[in-house]
């Protein structure tokens, strides 16, 4: 293909979806800037993007970095290799005794032992390999949780999937036998999975519609969507639930020009066909809250500084928020109390 042909097929590949979004929170009252997380201990990683942190008992951090390791990181600034994925992992969960599950972007779902092992355990669905699969939970029975956040682009491109917002993602069971089916479709970029204390609902972030949904798994709701969170003031990225607290990390703030563009395909065209330099692009900006179970929020924890930034996960573990990043060379460490 000449290269004139291959500009033709990647403009014409592009297929923007308008919509309005609802008039941004403004970042006052219970939503108000602060400094909260700008005097976090930073771990320095021996690379860069520790984008969601999994925390063991002695409360050493593990992560995933973008040149495909999976690391140990210690308050002591020790660190060690566990293993290579041979993609760009992204959300991490404990599987079993010793044994973590893997979202590797475009290789899939894996199963990744402390000793090094890496085994494949889901690359595709109905014959079509994952472009990006993104984060994940596991209930205590061992079924897996894992979004699928786009079928058209992946980690690289992500911004175009936002620019597109063409609803594609979509959230995956993923049985112990290896049995794989969907759980819900039709996600503006889908992102972060997260499991109620009790297992019987199941809350995914829709980056692109700056919602969360809480989707019932059992009980007599089961198989219903409620949309949990609605008009975030931020991008939702990955989530955790801990002690009755749906943490949300934001990869960003709103960005008035985004949602200028949103109901404007001519304006996120002219968008695409720019240099990746000159698309939107996160703002450095920290912010991580907390809501209940009600969905009131109940922590308000930012970094107007910069310091902390691109904060893509959020983790508690005794009374210390473990804070990952898509893009930083650290992991951030907030004390709640």
């Amino acid at each position: 293909m000449s290269a004139a042909n291959q500009y033709i097929d990647r403009m014409t590949s592009f297929d923007p979806q308008p919509w309005q979004p609802l008039p941004a929170p403004p970042l006052t009252d219970d939503l108000a800037k602060n400094t909260s997380l700008a005097d976090a201990t930073l771990w320095p990683t021996p690379g860069a993007g520790p984008e969601d942190v999994l925390v063991d008992s002695d409360g050493s951090a593990i992560t995933g970095l973008d040149d495909g390791r999976i690391i140990r990181v210690s308050g002591d600034g020790t660190t060690q290799e566990i293993a290579h994925t041979k993609g760009r992992p992204l959300g991490i969960e404990w599987l079993g005794d010793g044994e973590m599950i893997v979202c590797s972007t475009d290789a899939g779902m894996q199963r990744v032992t402390m000793s090094g092992e890496v085994t494949p355990l889901a690359s595709a669905f109905e014959g079509e390999t994952f472009k990006f699969v993104n984060n994940t939970t596991v209930a205590s029975d061992g079924t897996v949780y894992f979004s699928d956040t786009s079928t058209r682009w992946g980690i690289d491109t992500y911004i175009n999937d936002l620019l597109e917002g063409r609803p594609t993602g979509r959230v995956f069971e993923l049985k112990t036998d290896g049995a794989l089916s969907v759980v819900a479709e039709g996600l503006q970029f889908a992102n972060g999975v997260a499991l109620d204390a009790d297992e019987t609902s199941l809350f995914v972030a829709e980056t692109g519609r700056y919602r969360v949904y809480r989707h019932w798994l059992r009980g007599e709701r089961a198989g219903e969507t409620d949309l949990f969170l609605d008009n975030l003031a931020g991008f939702p990225d990955n989530l955790t639930f801990s002690d009755g607290i749906l943490w949300v990390a934001m990869a960003s703030p709103r960005q008035g020009i985004v949602d200028f563009m949103a109901p404007r395909n001519w304006m996120r065209s002219l968008s695409y066909r720019m240099p990746d330099g000159m698309k939107p692009k996160p703002v450095r900006h920290g912010m991580i809250l907390g809501y209940d179970v009600d969905g009131l929020l109940v922590h308000n924890l930012q970094d107007t500084t910069g310091r902390v930034a691109i904060t893509t996960s959020a983790r508690v573990h005794n009374g210390r928020l473990y804070i990952g990043s898509l893009t930083e060379p650290h992991i951030a460490i907030h004390n709640l109390s």
